[in-house]
């Protein structure tokens, strides 16, 4: 699924929009028990605005907005169950920041479904920059 595509799921619009293209696999564990995942990717380009004051002279993707690339790719996998709903945080645990993503990287972000309880879903993520892990953690959010 590419970024037009993506906007018939997601709310978000640029210059939040934050997956280009998202692809969602299942795979079956030894006890036969199948699980999806997504796999999202986002090329920086260098001119988004979150890069203008982090750093001027040593831009870097700050680690809230990888964030929220990954909050996007977990909120991608619930597929026509997300359209013309509002995914909010409702927490981020166990976050850690591995290496640094600068731009002409392309993230590749791994994240699927852990749990659900009503409307609050709970996922895990991790995004890499060429097989190297930049950031992973817990999120979770609400669907309004």
């Amino acid at each position: 699924m590419e970024r037009e595509e993506i906007k018939t799921y997601l709310p978000h619009r640029d210059p939040m929009l934050l997956v280009d293209s998202i692809v969602v696999e299942t795979e079956t564990a030894a006890d036969g028990t199948k699980s999806q995942y997504a796999i999202a990717t986002y090329h920086v380009r260098g001119d988004e605005y979150f890069l203008q004051g982090h750093f001027p002279d040593y831009p870097v993707v700050p680690g809230v907005i990888l964030c929220e690339m990954m909050a996007q790719s977990c909120a991608l996998l619930l597929g026509d169950e997300i359209k013309h709903k509002r995914p909010l945080y409702t927490g981020i645990d166990n976050v850690r920041f591995k290496n640094q993503v600068r731009p002409g990287d392309t993230i590749v972000i791994r994240s699927s479904i852990t749990d659900r309880r009503q409307t609050i879903v709970f996922a895990k993520s991790e995004a890499k920059v060429d097989g190297k892990l930049c950031c992973r953690g817990n999120l979770s959010f609400a669907l309004i």
